[in-house]
């Protein structure tokens, strides 16, 4: 039985506007939501899609504007000093031109930092922006965005088939995972 083609191309359409750029909706909640309802591998691979396409969309928009950011910027780290001149991430030897150790790892092992990321509950924002900032290609980029978030929509689908979970927990969960993004918006506002 296939799976109705509007609740399909609902999930990925929310997985591509929750996963794109600085996306201020949490994409957990409709994995969970989805699971039951179109099954645990196409709620997966649907909403992978859509979050694979968010990542093409973000390497073609936001990697020229970060790169540039970066190559701008003091020393030849785009970590090495902060937008206002702060004190960054330490590097090993100090000085500039030097890479720091974030820097350095993720250069020598970018496909599965971005891949391993998925297992944290970091936002994922600082590891886009140092893929684009230290020159990822976008094909290696998609395809480790794939592998970071293909077990872990995998696991969300799976939740939300094997618990029956009541809509009012769902409506929480989302409300919860908006409070940092909301944060964000009237902190601006606040400081403007």
């Amino acid at each position: 039985m296939h799976p109705p083609a509007t609740s399909a191309a609902l999930l990925f359409a929310y997985a591509f506007l929750s996963n794109i750029a600085l996306a201020f909706v949490p994409h957990e909640p409709a994995i969970i939501w989805y699971g039951p309802r179109l099954g645990v591998w196409t709620t997966t691979l649907v909403a992978t899609a859509g979050t694979m396409l968010a990542a093409v969309a973000d390497h073609r928009l936001l990697a020229p504007l970060i790169g540039r950011m970066a190559r701008r910027g003091s020393g030849s780290s785009p970590l090495s000093t902060t937008w206002r001149g702060g004190q960054g991430v330490r590097t090993r030897r100090g000085g500039q031109g030097v890479r720091t150790w974030p820097e350095q790892l993720f250069r020598r092992f970018p496909f599965v930092t971005i891949a391993l990321s998925g297992l944290t509950p970091l936002p994922f924002f600082p590891f886009k922006a140092l893929a684009f900032a230290t020159g990822c290609p976008a094909g290696k980029y998609t395809a480790a965005v794939a592998a970071r978030c293909l077990p872990r929509y995998a696991l969300l689908a799976w939740l939300g088939a094997a618990v029956q979970v009541p809509v009012w927990i769902m409506v929480a969960l989302f409300a919860l995972l908006m409070i940092p993004s909301l944060r964000m918006v009237w902190w601006r506002r606040a400081a403007s």
